[in-house]
């Protein structure tokens, strides 16, 4: 899949990772990878090199010196490393079951140029709760996407849905997200870095829960 670059962005989930990798490799074994470390402080780098030595030729690795959090680095790793058309966005705390999800994502995108993303479609309200009545967004943990027209759009932010403002605004312009099972193809374990650490969100992701609860 020449036309496709998977990125995993990892912080402190060196053995997910791994898993991760290896078990996305069995079905994609030449496609372009960019492993994206986002500042971690334990054995990731050496589990990151690891894997680039296994891989050689279809891993690229990134390694920033902080934190920048998982939606700047998204958003990072699209405006300025991913060189395909289209862009598959994979957590580290996932497990590929069988492949041929890249190739239908492909021709399902390909097919209108309106198209712009593809995966686990979601209604999210204002503060980005499950909401039928709400904005589609396309789920992260397995996102397959076209980089050409994300720059058109507000960046993916520091949030525990990065893409809301681009998904709303990119739909805004006459794009279209698409609903794929993903899940189908792939196991996300929750396992990650938010289960971990958190989003980061602080005193303003629990203020938007109690406001939600509240209906406000």
């Amino acid at each position: 899949m020449s036309r496709v670059t998977t990125v995993i962005v990892n912080y402190q989930t060196p053995d997910l990772l791994r898993n991760a990798v290896h078990s996305f490799k069995q079905h994609y074994a030449d496609s372009k990878m960019l492993i994206f470390d986002n500042g971690s402080q334990d054995h990731s780098k050496s589990v990151i090199t690891d894997l680039k030595s296994l891989f050689p030729q279809s891993i690229q690795t990134h390694f920033e010196e902080d934190n920048i959090f998982h939606g700047p680095a998204m958003d990072k790793a699209l405006r300025e490393m991913v060189d395909t058309e289209y862009c598959f966005f994979l957590d580290s705390d996932t497990v590929t079951k069988k492949g041929g999800f890249l190739q239908r994502g492909v021709d399902i995108l390909s097919a209108k140029e309106e198209n712009y993303a593809l995966g686990h479609k979601l209604n999210v309200n204002k503060r980005v709760f499950k909401d039928p009545e709400g904005t589609p967004i396309i789920l992260t943990p397995y996102l397959l996407m076209k980089t050409e027209p994300y720059s058109l759009f507000p960046p993916f932010f520091h949030h525990g849905q990065p893409v809301m403002n681009n998904f709303r605004k990119a739909q805004e312009n006459g794009y279209q997200l698409i609903h794929f099972p993903m899940e189908e193809y792939i196991d996300h374990l929750w396992r990650g870095t938010a289960s971990k650490f958190g989003y980061g969100l602080g005193l303003k992701g629990k203020f938007d829960f109690l406001l939600n609860k509240l209906g406000l």
